[in-house]
C-alpha cells in the first residue's frame, strides 16, 4: 500500500470521525423530551427486581419500574 493512499484513508477517517461528532450535537435533550425506547437486564438478584418492582427476572424497560421518579447516570467510556 502506497504512503499516498494511507494518508488519504486517514485523512478520510478524520473526516468522517469530525462529522460523526457533529452531527451528535452537543446539547443536552431538550426540557420535556422522551427517552428512546430500550430494553436493559433485569438484575439477577430478587431483591433487585423486587426494589425496581419488577415482576420478574425478564428484560424491562424504563417504563416497567414502579416509581414517581427514575434518575439515571450515563457514563460516557471510550
Amino acid at each position: 500500500m502506497s504512503i499516498r493512499r494511507r494518508w488519504r484513508e486517514m485523512a478520510l477517517s478524520v473526516v468522517l470521525l469530525a462529522a460523526g461528532a457533529a452531527w451528535a450535537g452537543d446539547q443536552p435533550p431538550a426540557v420535556g423530551g422522551k427517552l428512546p425506547d430500550f430494553k436493559l437486564a433485569a438484575p439477577k438478584a430478587a431483591e433487585d427486581q423486587e426494589y425496581l418492582g419488577l415482576a420478574g427476572p425478564t428484560d424491562f424497560k424504563i417504563n416497567d419500574i414502579k416509581a414517581e421518579v427514575v434518575i439515571i447516570e450515563i457514563f460516557n467510556m471510550y
